[in-house]
């Protein structure tokens, strides 16, 4: 039997989403590319959707996708779970925008203050990109410093500051590992923030300190994801962890964990996995029970500054009641009960494919903690990435677009990105769809 090849797989799913391609195209009159997430782009383009249900998306093509893509793990909860959709439908029925706060936005910080020991204080934003934007303002309004600090390879969010060296190619990650240098991920970002942000690599300690001690002298935060995301998915090791935050700590320089994604794999956060504190924590997708949101919480003395009205922030919707009351009923149904289900099927998935390509002898790995996986097409059986770079030194690039393309083909729908997110939606037999239909995909990869 013949090898699939990335040739005749794109041509059936441009086949098969006809109308997606139509429907971007006639868009693109109005609206520059059809949509306005770049990373919607899902190989040729983007599926739309007419709507979704449960553990399902269904595109506006005809197909019914089983979604283990959750717009990029936000909707953990699934699609239109009717107790989100009754919180939205008592908010909407008092109305939803006000110069005023409503009670829904203290009724979530709560949540966040009860669950999260190191928050005692949250303000909200719309996004986590704008939470990102607020942490790094909180930190240098405390610090009375100017520069950041993020790993190579990390994501958090399209501010310029962090817009940088982030996706695993080549161009952007120049330098030795041991000394990443700061490269803008998009046009139109100015010098000066370039040379305002420090770049560390993942899991190499004494690098980052050889880095942070050379010039802590004007770097107000550490920000980072304790398992990344857009970059790929590398998980921090958790004496690297602990190093971080002692170095943080002993050269006054404050920690911020990026919890936007990792916030789905513990009911404390990865945070509570690890056992770290930090000094200022940047929340998002999860929180908004998939409604627009981000927040920033962290120690009450750091929002001291904020109070007294040294320290800025403000937006026409930011805490609004839709968001914030999605929010709030969507961490109420992720009880400690219902993480520990999105864990057990995540490691599911991890034990039977790994077993699996270890059997085969197949060149696949499947990681990560929680409900968030990241998988590549590797040199070998059961690599180990432990940084953005092993991404590009050990991954294919060819397969990984292949697998994702002919998994939506056959109706499981992935992240293009090397990625998967699960929802409390799933079932067992959604699982072992996973399980089989990768299964399936591989050994037809192989011929």
């Amino acid at each position: 039997m013949a090898s699939l090849n990335l040739a005749d797989v794109t041509a059936r799913f441009e086949e098969t989403f006809a109308l997606s391609l139509a429907k971007r195209q006639e868009l693109a009159r109005y609206i520059p590319g059809g949509y306005s997430r770049h990373p919607l782009t899902f190989g040729p383009h983007a599926l739309y959707v007419a709507g979704g249900s449960g553990a399902y998306v269904d595109t506006i093509d005809g197909p019914r996708l089983l979604d283990f893509h959750n717009n990029f793990s936000a909707s953990i909860c699934g699609h239109d779970h009717p107790a989100i959709r009754a919180a939205l439908s008592e908010a909407l029925a008092r109305g939803f925008s006000f110069g005023n706060p409503m009670p829904h936005e203290g009724g979530l910080a709560r949540m966040l203050c009860e669950r999260l020991p190191s928050v005692e204080r949250v303000i909200f934003t719309c996004s986590a990109s704008e939470a990102g934007i607020a942490a790094m303002r909180i930190a240098r309004a405390n610090t009375g410093r100017n520069r950041i600090a993020k790993m190579e390879g990390g994501y958090h969010g399209v501010a310029d500051d962090y817009m940088m060296s982030m996706h695993p190619f080549p161009e952007l990650f120049p330098g030795p590992a041991t000394q990443p240098l700061a490269v803008p991920n998009s046009a139109g970002i100015p010098r000066h923030v370039q040379d305002n942000v420090v770049i560390l690599p993942q899991n190499d300690l004494d690098a980052c300190a050889r880095i942070l001690r050379a010039q802590a002298h004007d770097i107000a935060c550490v920000v980072m994801e304790l398992q990344a995301g857009a970059g790929g998915v590398i998980v921090l090791e958790r004496a690297f962890v602990d190093g971080m935050r002692a170095l943080t700590q002993e050269l006054g320089i404050l920690l911020v964990i990026d919890e936007t994604i990792t916030f789905r794999a513990g009911y404390r956060g990865m945070q509570g996995i690890y056992q770290v504190t930090p000094d200022l924590t940047i929340l998002g997708k999860t929180i908004g029970g998939g409604m627009p949101i981000g927040a920033i919480g962290g120690r009450a003395a750091l929002f001291e500054l904020g109070e007294a009205g040294f320290v800025y922030h403000s937006g026409t919707h930011h805490g609004h009641p839709l968001a914030t009351a999605a929010g709030a009923a969507c961490l109420t149904l992720l009880d400690e009960a219902a993480y520990a289900r999105l864990e057990a099927m995540g490691l599911r998935i991890k034990r039977e494919l790994n077993s699996w390509c270890a059997e085969h002898d197949y060149p696949f790995v499947i990681y990560g903690i929680g409900s968030h996986l990241g998988y590549e097409f590797c040199d070998k059986p059961g690599r180990e990435y432990r940084s953005c770079r092993d991404i590009l030194r050990y991954s294919n690039e060819e397969r990984m677009r292949l697998f994702a393309f002919e998994m939506t083909n056959r109706g499981v729908f992935p992240m293009y990105r090397g990625q998967i997110a699960l929802s409390t939606a799933m079932s067992n037999d959604d699982i072992t769809v996973f399980i089989e239909t990768a299964k399936r995909v591989m050994e037809a990869m192989r011929g």
